[in-house]
C-alpha cells in the first residue's frame, strides 16, 4: 500500500458539526428521501449484479447512510470504514444498535487501506470517486480496492452520456470563465476513461445501474477483480 496517501483538500471539511449535518441531510425533506430511496436501489442493483457478496468493506460508509440496505442480507459480515473519526462517531451514534453490533468499524483512507490482501468478498465504495479528479489518485484508489478485495468491486461515480452531466459541464464551463481560481471538488468522468481505469486497474465490468437512466449522472458500477497484466 501507498506509505503516504493522498491528502484531498474536500476531505478536511468532515469535521463534527459537518457529519451531522451530513447524517441529517439525506433525510430533510421529501426530495431527499427519494433520492436516497433510488440510490439505495442503484446500489443494491449493483451489489446483485457482484453476486450478493458475503463479506463487505463499506468504504467510505460515512454516517452510516446504507446500512440498513447492506445488513438486509441476513448472513453479511460488514465492515465499515471511514477517513474521517467524526463521521464514525456520527454513525455509532445516530445508527440502531440492532445494525452497529454487527459491524466492524474501524478509521481507514480509502488510499491506503489498513486491510490485508484479500480480506474481503467486495468493497463498495459509494460516493467518493465523483470527488475524484485526477487521474494517478483514481488509479492508487482503484489498485488498493483491488489488493483488498478478493472477488468484486461496487463504486459509485458521475459519468458522462446524460442531461445532468451535459447541463454540469456546461455551468462548470461558464464558472471557469468567470473565475481562473474555481475550485472544483466534484467530477463528471467520461465513461470511456473510467471503464479503461476499471481495466488498467485490474477489473473488468460485469454490468452497472444508473439512477435515472438518460437523465441523472449517478450510476454504480459492479466489477469482477482480475489479475493486472
Amino acid at each position: 500500500m501507498p506509505s503516504t496517501p493522498p491528502e484531498l483538500e474536500f476531505s478536511c471539511k468532515y469535521d463534527l458539526r459537518h457529519a451531522e449535518n451530513y447524517f441529517r441531510k439525506h433525510r430533510d425533506g421529501l426530495f431527499r428521501r427519494l433520492s436516497h430511496w433510488r440510490e439505495t436501489r442503484m446500489a443494491r442493483k449493483a451489489l446483485r449484479l457482484a453476486g450478493n457478496p458475503v463479506w463487505v468493506l463499506d468504504l467510505p460508509c460515512g454516517a452510516g447512510r446504507f446500512w440498513p440496505m447492506l445488513c438486509e442480507y441476513s448472513g453479511r459480515v460488514l465492515l465499515a470504514a471511514d477517513n474521517s473519526p467524526d463521521m464514525l462517531k456520527v454513525a455509532l451514534k445516530e445508527q440502531p444498535h440492532t445494525l452497529t453490533r454487527r459491524i466492524e468499524i474501524f478509521q481507514t483512507s480509502a488510499f491506503a487501506v489498513d486491510l490485508e490482501d484479500n480480506t474481503v468478498d467486495c468493497v463498495f465504495c459509494m460516493r467518493l470517486l465523483h470527488h475524484i479528479g485526477d487521474a494517478e489518485h483514481r488509479m492508487t484508489m482503484l489498485r488498493e480496492f483491488h489488493r483488498v478485495t478478493r472477488d468484486t468491486l461496487v463504486v459509485s461515480l458521475w459519468v458522462d452520456g446524460n442531461y445532468k452531466a451535459w447541463k454540469h459541464q456546461r455551468l462548470e464551463k461558464r464558472r471557469f470563465q468567470e473565475s481562473a481560481a474555481a475550485n472544483r471538488s466534484r467530477f463528471v468522468i467520461d465513461r470511456t476513461t473510467i471503464e479503461s481505469e476499471f481495466r488498467q486497474a485490474g477489473f473488468d465490468v460485469i454490468g452497472y445501474a444508473d439512477f435515472l437512466p438518460g437523465y441523472a449522472m449517478w450510476r454504480a458500477y459492479a466489477l469482477r477483480k482480475v489479475n493486472v497484466a
